[in-house]
């Protein structure tokens, strides 16, 4: 098997920054614990009483001692997790199937040709986010809403999206709804002869708004997964360094045209710095040919396997969307018209996973309450657990297509 060439963890030189950070930072903490001027967040209470009784019996310098071995041993995993993720054999994925429309970098993948029953089904259109690959929706065999879908006899097609070419760095949303969207949702409903439900994921839920607003006539449903609508809920912390850094980000995107992955990557992980240190240590404890291990290999993969973001688009969302909240406030337009929830008159599902940080469920949940139509479905699990974690057809796979069946048969 052909070794292959990984980037990831990326940006890899942040995140060993983050690690090596985070080991100094502990102990650089221990002289003000030790005079009893470190502060502790009100959260953690219960576990600096333990801390501070266990402490007292022990000695300061054995304390110390312990503290920089937990920090080596910390640093020496991730390296680990590291590099035995990067020696990982290619993860093997679903062949891919049929497009039956293509523009540019965007296609529409019919996984009604994989399956008879479902041929004749009902279209759903899956829009997955901008910025990373629709694939996520078809991780595996056993974890694919788009086959799970097609079981049920529906005719699930996928927008991939592609990388954005030269032509494609100056597009803006209004040219991926009006143009890309709005074009293979007409080429859908030409071949089928019905009206398609439209589900979004991430990002891909406020493109489907915008496409049923413009295209109401051709949209029978509307469902969305752990869509943000208000982008302020839920990132009090993250919206300062947004704004700091916002100068810089502009910087990049009229140098570039676009936005380059390893940005939007060390954005993502400025929302949790500490996850990516504990996913690898903990992936340095696998067996390497365990299934657990090989289901890691392939999401990090798909994490990492990131596509830039045109420079309008960028501007649009990071410092339209978040910074100005313009969704919320009603003031996003696409081709000069509002996107306004209350007025889409379609039944509607809104997704909402519980344990979500990236869009936060206080993000979400208004939605559901914005659109005249909608069903609020709370799921236990984060944003990509919902959708491809082991628990995922249960959670989401069938009652999302007991939803469409009631509303499309």
């Amino acid at each position: 098997m052909t070794q292959p060439h990984r980037l990831g963890p990326r940006p890899l030189p942040l995140l060993m920054a983050i690690q090596t950070l985070t080991a100094l930072g502990s102990l650089s903490a221990l002289p003000l614990l030790r005079n009893g001027s470190l502060s502790w967040s009100p959260t953690l209470r219960s576990f600096t009483d333990e801390l501070n009784r266990a402490i007292r019996q022990t000695t300061p310098e054995a304390f110390a001692a312990a503290v920089e071995r937990e920090a080596a041993h910390r640093l020496a995993a991730f390296a680990a997790g590291v590099r035995a993720y990067r020696a990982s054999p290619a993860s093997d994925r679903p062949a891919e199937p049929p497009a039956i429309w293509q523009r540019g970098s965007a296609r529409l993948l019919d996984y009604g040709a994989t399956d008879t029953a479902a041929a004749d089904g009902w279209p759903v259109i899956a829009i997955p986010s901008l910025v990373n690959r629709g694939y996520i929706l078809d991780l595996t065999a056993r974890r694919s809403l788009m086959r799970a879908l097609a079981a049920r006899g529906f005719r699930p097609l996928l927008v991939d999206w592609g990388s954005p070419d030269e032509s494609e760095r100056a597009f803006t949303l209004t040219d991926y709804v009006d143009g890309y969207l709005g074009e293979a949702l007409g080429h859908a409903v030409d071949v089928t002869g019905r009206p398609a439900a439209v589900l979004g994921y991430c990002m891909g839920g406020n493109l489907g708004l915008a496409l049923t607003t413009r295209h109401a006539e051709r949209v029978r449903a509307l469902a969305l997964l752990a869509t943000p609508w208000d982008f302020q809920a839920g990132h009090a912390q993250a919206l300062p360094f947004l704004a700091a850094v916002a100068p810089a980000l502009e910087a990049i995107i009229a140098s570039l045209g676009f936005l380059p992955v390893d940005v939007l990557q060390s954005l993502f992980t400025g929302l949790n710095p500490a996850l990516t240190g504990y996913k690898f240590r903990s992936f340095a404890e696998l067996d390497p040919a365990s299934r657990q291990a090989r289901e890691f290999v392939r999401l990090e993969d798909w994490l990492n396997d990131g596509v830039p973001l045109a420079g309008p688009v960028a501007r649009e969302c990071l410092f339209g969307w978040y910074m100005d909240n313009t969704v919320a406030a009603g003031n996003w337009r696409v081709g000069g018209q509002a996107i306004d929830p209350a007025g889409i008159e379609q039944p509607a599902l809104v997704a909402v996973p519980s344990d979500d940080y990236i869009v936060p469920p206080a993000s979400a949940r208004p939605l559901a309450d914005a659109l005249p139509n909608a069903k609020l479905k709370t799921v236990k699990a984060g944003h990509i657990g919902m959708v491809a974690g082991g628990r995922a057809k249960s959670m989401l796979y069938t009652p999302l297509a007991d939803w469409l069946a009631a509303i499309l048969t």
